[in-house]
């Protein structure tokens, strides 16, 4: 986040306060409506992801998996090739199905090529050019080939985030293998930007993974809790970084962006994603450049100076809800009495919002992506992560306030779906305002297994990390009514 007015970006601002009869909860008011949360007919919470039951084991090879049986260039037979191969045939066997299913009958062909190599020492070609120094993995349409770096990205991905991460990133990339394929039907030529071509393959890779959940696998399966939040995890990690833009040349969109593709594939299915277009990929992109008043590219000190900005912006988002703001006090993050979520805790009793600002401004810190690429996890996630986290403990003191019950199994979710409606709040000219990246931020702290951004007043979340990134996206996107709808 950042200080100061200006003009903001193209997402309409949330300026209205609207009263939800239902719940008698009052909030940030309704954006633009939006179908971008994806399907609401169940209850998040209810046990289910996308209609699968919430599962947990370890998610990667199949105890009884078959060994890859393809031609690979250079593959030197270890851990990270046997992944890589072995979802290059899986994902092969999931379009051979599923291509003439739903594009009329359109006949499945294999890529012609697979190459591995190691970005530290090797000099392969492909018809895209040399990989010396290349730590990445690609589609190749002049050769039709996949490529993919077992030296230092593959390992890092799967010692990072499991082995799901590899088969993501190769599942992302055979995406493109499909776009190419489908040709018009895909409704991709050589004008459409690369950040719609990215969203397909990510949304295609979503598809597939709804294959693997449902077991239909013979080499992998994927736990609906765990297993998809190590994915949605790695999108963090390969995103862009804050600050591109999405009209940029080789644009692959934000954590926000891509995890919402993903979503959609796993969800709606590949014809969901083949009507990805340039049009309505820009109406919910979020993908942006700093804005000019942005000294600090998004990285505001979690001080006490700004702990006061913070709850000036909230007491604006929330005063429709006619209820007494909740004071927040730096006292280590925790309550005398009832419960406490450290390092910031709603506490009941008195009404505060009890934080602990050394903590905070530790995990505020900028996230350091060259350490997670080390093997080190990183302990900071950025700052608008630590403003989330207290904008969380804020919104259980409004949904007490109008008599909300703050530990059902929605309450959580309720919560980071006012948080994302208040960060629409602040995409507009303020005290505080949303930064290129914020989202991103908060993704990637919904996500860790210790988060409070959709946590209950006793610290409980969903299991799935699906609807915690979704909750929080449909307040963004919808604005609050949405929240006490879909939440309740």
């Amino acid at each position: 986040m950042f200080q100061g007015g200006g003009r903001g970006f193209h997402r309409p601002a949330l300026v209205a306060i609207l009263a939800v009869v239902a719940l008698g909860l009052s909030a940030c008011g309704g954006g633009k409506s939006s179908s971008a949360g994806g399907s609401s007919a169940a209850l998040p919470g209810a046990g289910n992801v996308a209609g699968l039951p919430i599962t947990h084991f370890e998610s990667g090879l199949k105890p009884d998996a078959p060994k890859p049986n393809l031609d690979v260039k250079n593959a030197d037979g270890g851990e990270d090739d046997t992944l890589a191969t072995a979802a290059i045939e899986d994902v092969q066997k999931y379009w051979s199905e599923t291509l003439p299913a739903n594009f009329d009958g359109e006949r499945f062909e294999p890529v012609k090529s697979l190459l591995s190599y190691d970005s530290n020492t090797d000099t392969e070609t492909t018809a895209c050019g040399s990989v010396k120094k290349l730590v990445n993995a690609f589609y190749c349409p002049p050769d039709d080939s996949v490529a993919w770096d077992r030296g230092v990205l593959l390992p890092m991905l799967r010692e990072r985030f499991g082995p799901m991460s590899v088969v993501t990133v190769l599942a992302h990339e055979f995406g493109h293998a499909i776009q190419y394929r489908l040709g018009d039907k895909a409704g991709i030529t050589k004008s459409t930007p690369t950040v719609v071509k990215e969203q397909q393959a990510d949304c295609f890779a979503g598809g597939y993974f709804r294959w693997v959940a449902e077991d239909k696998s013979k080499f992998y399966r994927v736990s609906t809790a765990e297993g998809l939040n190590g994915v949605l995890g790695a999108m963090f990690f390969i995103r862009d970084q804050a600050g591109n833009s999405a009209t940029a040349q080789g644009a692959h969109g934000t954590a926000f962006d891509r995890t919402y593709a993903f979503q959609a594939g796993f969800e709606k299915g590949p014809k969901e994603c083949a009507a990805m277009n340039t049009e309505n990929v820009k109406a919910r992109i979020t993908e942006r450049p700093f804005d000019k008043g942005d000294k600090g590219k998004g990285d505001a000190k979690f001080t006490q100076t700004n702990v006061d900005l913070l709850k000036k912006s909230l007491d604006e988002a929330f005063k429709g809800a006619g209820v007494a703001a909740p004071e927040i006090v730096n006292g280590g993050g925790t309550c005398s009495g009832g419960a406490s979520t450290p390092p910031a805790s709603y506490c009941a009793n008195d009404n505060t919002v009890n934080i602990d600002l050394a903590k905070l401004t530790e995990l505020a810190q900028p996230f350091d992506r060259e350490a997670e690429a080390s093997g080190n996890n990183s302990t900071s996630m950025g700052d608008f992560a630590a403003f989330s986290e207290v904008a969380s403990r804020y919104a259980l003191a409004i949904q007490k306030g109008v008599g909300a019950s703050l530990d059902n199994p929605n309450a959580g979710l309720r919560t980071s779906c006012l948080v994302g409606a208040w960060a629409a709040f602040t995409n507009r000219p303020g005290t505080l305002r949303l930064s290129a990246g914020d989202l991103d931020e908060a993704i990637a702290d919904l996500l860790l297994p210790e988060s409070l951004v959709s946590a209950d007043v006793n610290g409980k979340r969903a299991d799935s990390g699906f609807d915690r990134v979704q909750s929080l996206r449909k307040g963004y996107l919808e604005g609050s009514t949405v929240c006490s709808k879909d939440y309740a």
